[in-house]
């Protein structure tokens, strides 16, 4: 008899310390780098807890941004995975963030934790990947010593005119990261006026910030600017004849980051991923998905440092996220309007 109670008592106090829910149910990932990754990284996450249902979404950062903003602390997602930190930035002032302590915050890059690590740590940042001008060698070879873009106002060329390819700084923070790039390096004045000669080069804006490769790969358009991580991506997977080019005044990058959205139904799940997306487990995956991106823990090799060996710009993320809606609201009302076609596609 005293050896039942002592084993139920047992029992009971190993259920307590080690609840069934942390390591099974479900978990629902708001996913925002290619589609190939979030499904990679879903697959090893279960590959790792067997007894959790990962169901993950793709959506650019930008939809997820406004995803997340409308659901205001009632999210259909219990972590947001991927995209530029001044989405997080942004979502973090809404306080729709969940604060998380991460005992896995020791693995980020020691002279990087205060840049990737949220001041109130609700957000870390997973990787990082600087910004490129991505040019057809054979639309270059059609025009006698046309070189690739190297500065901004290269971009305003007459044999670039229509043949410029980006997103919409409305539902891309690739693009988003342009915007406020420009108007980091010439000021608010000079760089909105760029922005509207840059407009009048550009053939079309796509939903994503990868999304316009494609066009550029095929010989459809000259240039596209986005994520060197993703050129390199239709270079060595794709074949794509593409030259990768950094603006000599300097180009911004991304801090792609995670948070747990406050609310979160399964929230332990959510606590898993989370410590396990700032691993060296996970972060090494990422060029078996084709994700080029330079890690931010400790222990990962970079699979292409020369897209960081560029002069970057001293990028304001807090500065950029606090403006997100009011620099997306000035573009989309003043210079290109968001509206897309059924593709995603703002032909102009």
């Amino acid at each position: 008899m005293k050896r039942s109670i002592l084993l139920f008592c047992l029992l009971a106090l190993i259920a307590i310390v080690l609840p069934v829910s942390a390591q099974s149910g479900t978990l629902n990932v708001l996913c925002t780098p290619q589609e190939v990754w979030c499904e990679g990284m879903a697959a090893a996450f279960e590959a790792k807890y067997p007894e959790i249902d990962v169901e993950w979404l793709r959506m650019s950062s930008g939809e997820a941004l406004a995803k997340v903003m409308s659901e205001n602390g009632a999210p259909t997602y219990d972590i947001w995975w991927g995209g530029p930190m001044d989405s997080f930035v942004a979502a973090s002032a809404a306080d729709l963030l969940e604060v998380y302590d991460s005992p896995n915050y020791e693995n980020i890059l020691e002279d990087q934790k205060d840049l990737f690590i949220s001041p109130k740590k609700d957000y870390v940042g997973i990787y990082v990947g600087s910004l490129s001008f991505n040019t057809n060698t054979e639309f270059l070879a059609e025009y006698d010593g046309l070189e690739a873009p190297k500065s901004y106002e290269d971009l305003l060329k007459p044999e670039f005119k229509g043949q410029i390819v980006m997103a919409h700084p409305s539902t891309s923070g690739t693009a988003y990261t342009f915007v406020s790039t420009v108007l980091q390096i010439m000021g608010e004045e000079a760089g909105w006026e760029y922005l509207k000669k840059f407009n009048d080069q550009v053939a079309m804006y796509t939903k994503s910030g990868a999304g316009g490769g494609k066009f550029v790969a095929n010989n459809e358009f000259g240039m596209v600017i986005m994520f060197s991580h993703d050129a390199v991506k239709e270079i060595d997977d794709n074949g794509a004849p593409l030259v990768i080019t950094f603006p000599e005044e300097g180009t911004g990058f991304e801090i792609g980051s995670q948070a747990i959205l406050k609310g979160a139904k399964n929230l332990e799940n959510a606590k898993l991923w989370f410590d396990w997306a700032i691993s060296a487990e996970a972060q090494q995956l990422g060029p078996e998905y084709q994700a080029y991106q330079a890690p931010t823990v400790k222990g990962v090799e970079l699979s292409h440092p020369e897209l960081l060996e560029v002069k970057l710009i001293d990028y304001d993320f807090e500065w950029s996220g606090e403006h997100r809606q009011e620099f997306q609201d000035k573009f989309a009302n003043e210079i290109q309007n968001a509206e897309a076609d059924e593709e995603g596609l703002i032909k102009k």
